[in-house]
């Protein structure tokens, strides 16, 4: 019997001691307790949704340390390591969720120079994660920038492929790229720019469609595109690589990322490098590249510090070395080739920010430098046929150069007024000043580009919000530019009704373009068994624009899904718009002077659609309907008649992106572009073309998957990932490029690459 009791004692100690434990607790948010709130044991099986008061049990938790994840759609999820020792039988925790800001408010800075709630913002802004970045298998901004509403990105010589971003039927010149805010991406930069920024060195882009000179100045007609780099957050690195197939061609792509932060989280770095090598791609078999050779190296850096408590220094930098050769696939120098196009090319960026807050945080005063420089050597020629004239151009071969510096300096003043006419009001105030001067020499073909541009801007706004429910915006710029006489007046009004899941938006602004030299200015084509160039008009004078734009927007949360909308609806009219006029041909082949046209209009609707399930599915789409057109009709060829459609402009154009993650390791997605039919002009000159003429292209369909998988490695603090997939799935690609040296180079429409398969490793901390 005595053995008996002391086994029983035995055991029921025993039992007592090893008993699993319970989890019991709440989750809450800011405004109190979240219903239906997800709560998950990560690397097992358990995991319960709370009840509706947002409280939850988990049993049969073992001694053991645990990670247990709770998450709510529109909610940051939140992740706890939580230790269970023996004999404890129920631990409690209180759980805070705040707002996700990926979904439905996260701040933007783009639409009013101030930070500001997306949803809170009087004008739209659509913003570009990082993560979208990595699901659409993006590995430069161009890719990036397809899959946004009313973006399209365009490739425009089949020699060198620079690129152009058209925002609501506008050409490239219409669209202000920022870095960090600061208008600093110069034309010559943006002409192969949107290629040679890596993607890992960004953070997010924002996006404005329609008039933005009222803050930001010339240029920002057809909207704003802010790329903010990589902002340092926590301690984190992580090491890819990718390779990327097209039809063989083969593109090599090593990228890195680190970052650390103090133990006091006053100062902290990121630090990015990428390393490409793509092969040149060939996809008529005539020998000459239809996408070139590039060896492109980039570095850069992300500094903040935090001096005092109510100050911030921000210092951001970034170095772009990049060769870029396309024409004849051989292996001689450029100038031997039958034709070819050589860049060698070298960027240099760099913002420095101060901003202080006083007045008890009423007042901040932002003081900031940009600076860009960028240099190349470049080489653009058809060997000649002409005895005569190949003696002259082996004697002087047209290689040029090119040297472009930026600079730019300001300051903006906020005051915010607590008590302001029924409500709030934030009142910005700026001066700044930007300085552009650009020299690009061919001296064989007697080509040159000198120029100097000086723009003095003062601009103010007022951010007024009212009764909770209203907001109202208006604002003034007065720039004084060194090419245009009089000063220019660009004056912006938005209004926005936001009431609960639904908002209304209404803006009207102005915008204008100097006489200066955009990027398209800049690059020499090949048309016609000659050289193309542009050059602008002794009298060409600025450009004004008048936007107007109403949108309905609608974003519904609940137990598990969020789902939008957003209809807009967009009209633009320009004055003296710029367009090329054809000037027939010198010695060495076409010349096109950019000239001011009559007035153009350019107006549509755009339609976005977005869903989330349970942070797990998430679907976007937008589709953009529209036409441009000039009042009168334009020459666009010495032979063909006048036109009035906007030459490379599709009616239609939109994107699809999908992507479902269902536990933390395994992500798949998938992503379409769509683009519309356009009128182009095809040059005389190629075998398959004996005199000019219009073309109107094909639609295209583009569809791209990508699936990765997450590994942990738990004992080397690391996860590595693996991902595959394909590009253009269907091979939606032109099919009737120009073949031989005398082929015109601008006749290239669709998508920028062929089907291509790519695999990819990445290692990254845990």
């Amino acid at each position: 019997m005595k053995y008996l009791i002391f086994i029983l004692t035995l055991c029921w100690t025993y039992a007592g001691f090893c008993q699993d434990a319970k989890l019991v607790g709440v989750v809450q948010g800011p405004d109190g307790m979240l219903p239906f709130a997800n709560v998950r044991v990560m690397d097992s099986d358990k995991g319960v949704v709370a009840d509706e008061k947002g409280a939850f049990v988990i049993e049969g938790l073992s001694p053991g340390s645990y990670l247990v994840e709770f998450s709510f759609v529109g909610y940051k999820p939140v992740t706890k390591r939580l230790v269970v020792e023996r004999g404890n039988q129920n631990l409690e925790i209180e759980v805070m969720l705040l707002e996700q800001s990926g979904i439905l408010d996260q701040v933007v800075v783009t639409g009013t120079r101030t930070a500001k709630k997306i949803t809170d913002s009087p004008v739209i802004v659509d913003v570009i994660n990082s993560e979208l970045l990595v699901n659409t298998q993006s590995v430069s901004l161009s890719e990036g920038l397809r899959f946004q509403p009313g973006l399209r990105v365009e490739t425009d010589c089949q020699t060198c492929n620079y690129t152009q971003l058209r925002m609501n039927g506008l050409q490239g010149g219409y669209s202000q790229i920022l870095i960090n805010s600061r208008p600093i991406f110069s034309p010559l930069t943006g002409l192969y720019g949107l290629e040679q920024i890596p993607t890992n060195m960004i953070e997010r882009i924002e996006v404005v469609r329609g008039g933005g000179s009222a803050l930001y100045g010339t240029g920002a007609v057809g909207g704003t595109v802010n790329v903010i780099t990589k902002i340092p957050k926590e301690a984190s690195y992580d090491l890819g690589y990718t390779l990327q197939s097209m039809d063989g061609a083969l593109d090599h792509v090593v990228s890195g990322n680190a970052t650390t932060v103090n133990e006091s989280k006053n100062a902290g770095v990121t630090l990015f490098l990428n390393s490409r090598r793509r092969e040149w791609y060939d996809v008529n078999g005539d020998n000459f590249s239809e996408i070139p050779e590039i060896r492109n190296n980039s570095l850069g850096a992300n500094f903040f510090l935090l001096p005092a408590e109510n100050q911030k220094i921000d210092v951001n930098f970034s170095s772009i070395n990049e060769y870029r050769y396309g024409g004849e696939m051989v292996d001689l120098p450029a100038h031997l080739t039958e034709q070819s196009e050589e860049r060698d090319q070298n960027v240099l960026v760099g913002n420095i920010d101060y901003q202080v807050n006083f007045n008890e945080g009423r007042n901040s005063l932002i003081t900031y430098f940009g600076y860009q420089n960028t240099t190349r050597t470049h080489y653009t020629g058809v060997l000649p046929d002409e005895p005569i004239q190949l003696a002259a151009h082996l004697a002087a071969p047209p290689y040029g150069t090119s040297d472009n510096t930026t600079f730019q300096a300001g300051t903006q003043l906020d005051q915010k007024l607590d008590r302001f006419l029924m409500g709030s009001n934030v009142i910005t105030f700026g001066v700044e000043y930007t300085a552009d001067d650009i020299t690009d020499e061919i001296p064989s073909y007697q080509y040159l580009i000198d120029q100097t541009t000086r723009n003095f801007g003062v601009f103010v706004q007022s951010d007024w919000a009212i009764g909770g429910h209203w907001n109202f915006l208006s604002g003034v710029r007065l720039d004084k530019h060194n090419l245009v006489d009089q000063v220019i007046a660009s004056p912006r009004f938005s209004l926005l009704y936001n009431f609960g899941n639904f908002q209304w938006r209404g803006t009207w602004g102005t915008g204008f373009r100097a006489p200066q030299a955009f990027d398209a200015d800049l690059h020499i084509a090949f048309a016609g068994g000659g050289i193309s160039r542009v050059r602008l008009s002794p009298d060409l004078d600025r450009e004004r624009s008048n936007s107007l734009s109403t949108s309905i927007n609608y974003d519904k949360l609940l137990r598990r899904w969020v789902y939008g909308f957003t209809a807009e609806v967009f009209y633009t009219h320009l004055q003296d718009a710029f367009f090329l006029a054809p000037q027939g041909e010198d010695e060495f082949g076409e010349v096109f002077e950019k000239q001011n046209g009559q007035r153009a209009t350019v107006q549509g609707v755009t339609l976005e659609f977005r869903a989330n399930y349970n942070e797990q599915l998430q679907l976007d789409m937008g589709l953009t309907v529209q036409r441009s057109t000039f009042q009168e009709a334009v020459l666009n060829s010495d032979i063909l008649e006048s036109r009035r459609e906007f030459l490379r402009t599709p009616n239609e154009y939109g994107y699809g992106t999908l992507s479902y993650s269902p536990d933390d390791r395994w992500t798949f997605a998938s992503n379409y572009a769509f683009t519309g039919s356009m009128l182009l002009v095809h040059f005389a000159g190629a075998p398959e073309q004996t005199e000019d003429a219009y073309f109107t292209s094909p639609s295209f369909s583009e569809v791209g998957l990508r699936g990765s998988y997450q590994l942990p490695m738990k004992k080397l603090g690391q996860v590595l990932e693996i991902s595959g997939g394909v590009k253009n799935l269907t091979n939606a690609y032109q099919d009737n490029f120009d073949t031989g040296k005398n082929r015109d180079s601008n006749f290239v429409y669709g998508p920028s690459i062929p089907r291509t398969f790519f695999i990819g490793l990445r290692i990254k901390s845990e």
